[in-house]
């Protein structure tokens, strides 16, 4: 999994190859940071991306399934409710700028700690999408080991907190979902290199 959420200047990089346009907000105030990461993408645009990055690196690159992108937030700390500890984010030094209400947008990526797998911005920052199609009740009824998500669906899933929801969506359990079409200025998304296990 990529230490980083795709940011601006990655990108920028995608578009000049591919002539894809510019997603809302692109170039915005407090949002323009090319490290920062790339918000108002929707699902299919982040497909496209992994896509394109896996024809560029000629190794597949996709988006994260629900169950690798909690296993990753973890960090190897089971039963933890965030990926730096059981303290609420209003205890973090970090609070007032990053949810405080300061900035109206993401901070550049990889700023705080990063987590025992060395992965940053787990759980805050933006939302992240992820390859499954969402169910609400799916976890009652799935595999145990590796979940692969339903098989089909309205909404696609996403995890982690934003800079605009905090402490609902930061949990590293907590899911949340929209349309895959959706682009929201508080979504964002990172890659997984390899193919998804079954």
């Amino acid at each position: 999994m990529a230490i980083y959420q795709v940011r601006n200047r990655d990108f920028a990089v995608f578009m000049r190859a591919t002539g894809h346009p510019a997603p809302p907000n692109w170039g915005e105030a407090g949002f323009d940071d090319p490290d920062n990461p790339v918000v108002s993408v929707s699902w299919f645009e982040a497909q496209k991306y992994c896509q394109w990055l896996a024809s560029v690196a000629g190794r597949p690159y996709r988006l994260p399934t629900e169950a690798e992108w909690e296993r990753a937030a973890r960090g190897g700390a089971e039963g933890a409710l965030y990926p730096w500890g059981d303290d609420s984010p209003q205890a973090r030094a970090d609070y007032q700028e990053r949810w405080g209400g300061e900035v109206l947008g993401p901070l550049p990526v990889g700023r705080g700690v990063a987590n025992p797998y060395g992965i940053y911005d787990l759980c805050e920052n933006v939302h992240e999408w992820c390859a499954d199609w969402y169910h609400a009740d799916y976890y009652a009824q799935s595999p145990e080991h590796n979940p692969p998500g339903p098989a089909a669906g309205e909404r696609r899933a996403s995890r982690g907190g934003s800079w605009r929801h905090h402490v609902k969506v930061s949990r590293v359990a907590a899911r949340s979902s929209i349309p895959p079409a959706f682009q929201y200025a508080d979504y964002g998304f990172r890659v997984v290199r390899g193919e998804q296990e079954v």
